[in-house]
């Protein structure tokens, strides 16, 4: 049996790899914000109460944060490193997503969802393939707070230490194959194909909106199917309106 995981270049609060990148699509797609019209060609744009925006060519980086803030499409939390999605932010999330959804759904996935915690024993199995963001991943070691009455502190209560530290999700792709351990029996429940909305962590250390974030909005989709060329037909049928290859690993079973 050879399984398959293929990464849609599409995400969100996005941290540093092209499988969480913005890309326009063809087919007519296009994103309409709320009225919000930016023109920072000019040397000094009027941007939300009369703040301006700086041009490409004199600070790109400043423009970028600029336009972010003058379109009224996130702003930073008071948890470092995430961010808070705004209404207009959120309204282009939803356009790429439903426009996607719709085209995976076509290609044959249908949706499902998993946990947001991961034992983490799930990834020290795998550990050639987290040891990428391995130093990313946040870490719940209790199930309860309580009050210090010295300190008057809330702090975890030593009595609810988990058996076993549970990961937040850095990505699904090792309990999803968990349980494609389960529900494969034979070659008559191939080919399986599954696909998630959901939110990932990876705790980054220097973040900016949208680009690099410690949480980020994504999907992920993983197939299971007979043969390694099957797998491999797949990727390629799947990769409608990407402005750059899809990303994909092939294992054979």
């Amino acid at each position: 049996m050879s399984q398959l995981g293929f990464l849609h270049p599409t995400g969100l609060g996005l941290s540093g790899s092209c499988t969480r990148s913005v890309s326009s699509h063809r087919d007519g797609f296009r994103i309409r914000p709320h009225r919000t019209r930016l023109h920072a060609t000019q040397q000094k744009t009027a941007g939300k109460d009369g703040d301006a925006i700086t041009t490409r060519e004199k600070d790109y980086s400043e423009w970028y944060l600029d336009v972010v803030r003058a379109g009224e499409l996130a702003e930073s939390s008071p948890v470092r490193g995430m961010m808070v999605i705004k209404p207009n932010g959120m309204a282009i999330w939803d356009a790429i997503r439903d426009y996607l959804d719709a085209k995976i759904k076509q290609s044959g996935a249908r949706n499902a969802y998993f946990p947001l915690m991961i034992p983490q024993s799930f990834l020290t199995k795998e550990a050639e393939h987290v040891e990428g963001f391995a130093t990313e991943c946040a870490l719940v070691t209790h199930h309860r707070l309580r009050l210090n009455p010295e300190t008057k502190q809330m702090e975890p209560d030593p009595e609810s230490k988990l058996e076993e530290p549970l990961i937040v999700r850095p990505t699904s792709e090792t309990i999803i194959w968990h349980m494609f351990g389960r529900w494969i029996g034979s070659y008559r429940d191939l080919p399986l194909c599954i696909n998630q909305w959901a939110n990932v962590v990876r705790w980054e250390m220097r973040t900016r909106l949208f680009l690099r974030t410690a949480e980020f909005l994504w999907q992920e989709g993983h197939t299971a199917h007979e043969s390694a060329e099957e797998a491999r037909e797949k990727v390629r049928s799947v990769q409608w309106g990407c402005s750059q290859p899809l990303l994909s690993a092939v294992r054979v079973c």
